[in-house]
């Protein structure tokens, strides 16, 4: 807070907030407007504080948790706090989608992430004006307070939750990050535009599996040099006026729960003063004694939660911490003080009198914005813009870009066709998706475009159950299924029967209306061979599979779990179905659909046979990385890995169609690393694609026909296997990432290739020698050598030869710059002297005397022959020894 905060609350004239108890029935509408505006003009912590002091205990209690309820005596609409947006407004039905975070660092590019973020904030305001009730009240992921980004380092490709991340550099990540949240804010810290969590505070990057019980303890060098930086970038340089703490314990005290690191660290040291909110469940597992135990009771936990300095709860109805009772009795049993949780209020009040939330809808700064402004033309435009500079061209061999149209395409692979495969988590939904399939086809529309799925990620192909397979009776006399409409999203309430011929709906259609319903489907199928099937309903807001009343697929909620087990099916006799599925907003067309012994291998070749070119679209999706799930497959674990290679279905297909002899473009979609090591050696090319957001299939296909160069960079290092990194449970930065990797990856850090060439000539510094704890300058010149504009990133790196466990090397600079063919600029850096200084075991950061490596360059240098992008290198002498603050 501005002026601090004060236990005693002062007694503020009631003119200064417009309340029930203030209006008196004489008064008019015109002057409780007038009212209103008078008192928007004022300080938005003097407002916080005079609300907070007319509150009841009860109604404290209330608004410490995330989804606060309305105080009609006050005039307090409800507010819910959750909200997600790392890549585009997510949950919230069409929004525009961007392409996922790790997609969003490959550009290299923060003026162009500060401008999608901006777009977000714009979307968030029009959500939230399109849904905003009569007294003002915001629903679930329809507010704006936006829980983004996630700036955790993604030091092992294991992870995941990676995806949300900016890659596995603390440089790298603290200029998102930075960027980010100036977009998602705005330059006016008193109405932010929307107001920007950072998470996961800190020392979080999985397991997933215990993620609610792990005990960090983190070696002080790691903590100065690996895991802060970003975040006090975040909030002494971009101003985030908040931010999520992690699930995970450090140094024995539950990051939700330690005053050393929410208030030393955090506000007495980096001077934060906005609102805590903690990650969701995370004050439960204070004390719950499967997690962190800390301390017996939901009481003990809220009290400790909020002494420590955690302002807002994120939590589960399951909980005692959701519970407002909770906070009460935490401070009838002295457990809190009562000043300590108004402490809480005031921060969170003071942020949402920030965004306008407690004025009148039209007014403010953001006023312009309407609540129709999302999903618009010029923000999916911006959207394709980053998804063409996210792409990473892995491999190469001279087939790209296309010589010429082909005549027949065959794309083939789990991926190529897949709405998921866009949009990874936390996502939302683009209202006219690219696919690889639609994107080819619209990119060569003289080409005939075959599409086989060929293999399932981790199983075989998913295909469209026929109308004949199911059955009414055992007997099978009458075709179809029996459907139970519910009103709910639980199968409760009255239910609207009826007879459908296929497990199959369209939300939403055609009115398109919002829903929040549920849908029972039961009957009988028959299998038309005998052997192992998966089902799938291909909807993602939960569903329910049943054989023979045994459940075999799983997804209760697709932001949370996933599973789905294989079932034996006899041809001949029936057996018994019942299908359940969720719907949330308005969606598109959902179906069940299963995986049949054998099936798409045969059909997928012959396409390939057929074909002048064939694109592989495979990887990953977010059914299988992503956070805390119940998958359990090969390779996969918890939403976690524990393979990076490429599913064996997927890998054994691939093989095959090489062996057609026909040219194969693998286009990888994932959101983490992968071991695509036969890809690397067999194939012409390998695209990188992450999950590209709604235009991304836009973006493949024109990369692949040449109407752009390449300029994607890898955000994190492709290693050739799992093998080759230590425990996934070590938070020891030793032996991973390219600072302390010491082995030969697949693909390094900051890795990308281009359609053009270009070379770096005249690297000088400013001056070659120094005294420790001055800034250095470097130029360099940088040419397109080539026949083709192209951007390059020019990466500036740092090394410190002959000192003891230091990295053998540091990013410490990078530029984008786009060079038409031929052109030649002069590119220069500023080299900060903490990026020329190490940190020591206790955590001290200091610059040494001797000499410092300075490498300008299209990627790292000192890689192997066939990854060593073209740079130029330079020494300066440092004299002198000099200690330096932390960060």
């Amino acid at each position: 807070m501005s002026r601090g905060f004060a236990s005693s609350l002062p007694a503020l004239s009631c003119v200064l907030v417009l309340t029930a108890a203030c209006v008196t029935p004489t008064t008019t509408a015109g002057a409780a407007v007038a009212m209103v505006s008078r008192e928007a003009d004022l300080d938005a912590e003097a407002r916080a504080v005079n609300l907070v002091s007319r509150m009841t205990l009860a109604e404290k209690a209330s608004q410490i948790q995330h989804d606060a309820p309305a105080i009609p005596r006050l005039q307090v609409p409800a507010y819910n706090w959750w909200n997600e947006g790392l890549h585009g407004v997510a949950r919230a039905d069409v929004a525009t989608v961007f392409p996922q975070a790790i997609g969003m660092a490959a550009t290299w590019d923060t003026d162009l992430i500060q401008r999608v973020a901006d777009t977000v904030a714009t979307e968030f305001r029009a959500k939230y004006l399109d849904t905003r009730a009569a007294d003002g009240g915001s629903a679930h992921y329809r507010g704006l307070t936006v829980w983004s980004p996630n700036i955790n380092i993604f030091r092992d490709p294991r992870w995941g939750r990676g995806q949300e991340t900016w890659g596995e550099d603390p440089f790298l990540t603290g200029r998102f990050g930075v960027a980010y949240i100036r977009g998602l804010q705005g330059d006016d810290p008193e109405h932010p535009k929307t107001i920007a969590a950072v998470k996961h505070y800190a020392v979080h990057s999985g397991p997933e599996a215990s993620r609610h019980s792990d005990d960090i303890h983190p070696a002080p060098r790691d903590v100065v040099e690996t895991y802060l930086p970003a975040f006090h970038a975040a909030v002494t340089e971009a101003g985030a006026q908040a931010l999520m703490c992690a699930y995970n314990a450090i140094d024995g005290l539950p990051a939700c729960a330690s005053p050393d690191w929410l208030q030393r660290r955090l506000r007495t040291d980096w001077g934060f003063e906005g609102h805590v909110v903690s990650d969701c469940g995370a004050i439960a597992d204070i004390h719950l004694p499967t997690s962190h135990a800390t301390v017996g009771t939901p009481e003990e936990a809220v009290a400790l939660a909020v002494r420590s300095g955690t302002d807002l709860i994120c939590d589960f109805r399951f909980n005692a911490t959701a519970d407002p009772q909770t906070t009460v009795r935490a401070v009838e049993q002295g457990l809190l003080q009562e000043a300590e949780l108004d402490r809480a209020l005031v921060r969170l009040f003071t942020a949402r009198y920030r965004l306008g939330t407690m004025d009148l809808a039209a007014s403010g700064p953001h006023a312009d914005i309407g609540p129709k402004d999302y999903d618009l033309p010029a923000h999916r435009a911006l959207a394709l813009e980053t998804a063409r500079k996210s792409l990473v061209l892995l491999k190469n061999d001279g087939l790209l870009p296309l010589a010429a149209a082909p005549r027949r395409i065959a794309v083939i692979g789990p991926n190529a066709d897949s709405l998921e495969a866009l949009v990874g988590n936390y996502n939302g939904t683009p209202s006219a998706p690219s696919t690889i399939v639609s994107g080819l086809r619209a990119r060569f529309p003289d080409a005939e475009v075959t599409f086989v799925e060929g293999a399932g990620w981790v199983a075989p192909p998913l295909e469209d159950i026929p109308d004949a397979a199911f059955c009414r009776d055992r007997a099978c006399a009458e075709a179809g299924l029996r459907a139970e409409h519910f009103p709910t999203p639980d199968l409760q309430g009255p239910s609207v029967p009826r007879d459908d011929v296929n497990a199959m709906v369209r939300w939403g259609w055609p009115d398109r209306e919002e829903r929040n319903a549920s849908i029972r489907w039961t009957g009988f199928i028959r299998a038309p061979e005998s052997g192992e099937y998966r089902f799938r309903y291909t909807g993602d807001a939960g569903y329910r599979v049943y054989i023979d009343d045994q459940l075999v697929a799983d997804v209760r909620d697709a932001d949370w779990t996933n599973s789905d087990s294989p079932v034996v099916l006899s041809a001949d006799r029936v057996h018994a179905i019942r299908i359940e599925a969720v719907q949330r907003g308005v969606r598109a067309t959902h179906r069940l659909r299963w995986s049949r012994p054998g099936a798409g291998v045969e059909p997928a070749l012959e396409a390939a046979r057929q074909a002048d070119l064939v694109v592989f679209a495979g990887g990953l999706t977010a059914r299988l990385e992503g956070e805390e799930m119940s998958v359990q497959a090969p390779g996969f674990s918890g939403g976690d890995r524990t393979s990076l290679d490429l599913p064996a279905p997927q890998q054994n297909l691939l093989e095959r169609l090489h062996a057609t002899g026909k040219p194969v473009i693998l286009v990888l979609m994932n959101g983490s690393a992968m071991s695509v090591n036969w890809a690397d050696a067999n194939l012409p090319a390998v695209i990188e694609a992450w999950y590209p957001g709604g235009d991304g299939g836009r973006a493949v296909a024109e990369l692949i026909a040449g109407d752009f160069s390449p300029s994607g960079r890898l955000p994190v290092t492709f290693y050739r296997s799992a093998d080759d990194l230590p425990p996934f449970t070590d938070y020891s930065m030793r032996g991973r990432t390219y600072r302390y990797f010491a082995g030969a990856p697949l693909y390094p850090f900051g890795y990308g290739l281009s359609y053009t060439r270009f070379r770096y000539d005249g690297a000088r510094l400013a001056r070659s020698r120094i005294e420790a704890g001055e800034a250095a300058r470097i130029e360099v010149e940088v040419a397109n050598l080539g026949d083709r504009d192209g951007e390059e990133v020019v990466q500036l790196y740092v090394s410190r030869p002959g000192e003891a466990d230091a990295p053998s090397r540091s990013l410490a600079g990078f530029q984008r710059v786009f060079l038409a063919a031929g052109e030649r600029r002069t590119v220069s850096f500023d080299i900060p002297a903490a990026a020329l200084g190490t940190v020591d075991v206790a955590g001290r950061r200091q610059v040494s005397p001797g000499r410092a490596r300075i490498w300008v360059g299209g990627g790292q240098p000192d890689v192997a022959a066939d990854r060593q992008s073209p740079g130029a290198s330079v020494e300066l002498t440092i004299v002198g020894a000099r200690e330096l603050a932390p960060f």
